[in-house]
């Protein structure tokens, strides 16, 4: 599935929620799939892998 682009704003103000809550970034993102688990459980055991891996999910094309 191809991922359409949101506005620049969009983005912006999901990097500033994944900064603070890196899964809610997640969750605005992709919803409630696999990546969303995945980050959940990477801020579990240490709030900067959270970050980037809501990052990255956030800024892919």
């Amino acid at each position: 599935m191809e991922r359409t682009r949101d506005p620049i704003g969009a983005d912006l103000l999901r990097v500033i929620i994944a900064i603070f809550l890196p899964p809610v970034g997640v969750l605005l993102q992709v919803g409630f799939g696999k990546h969303f688990w995945i980050n959940l459980i990477l801020t579990l055991f240490g709030y900067i892998p959270g970050i980037i891996h809501a990052l990255y999910i956030i800024l892919r094309d």
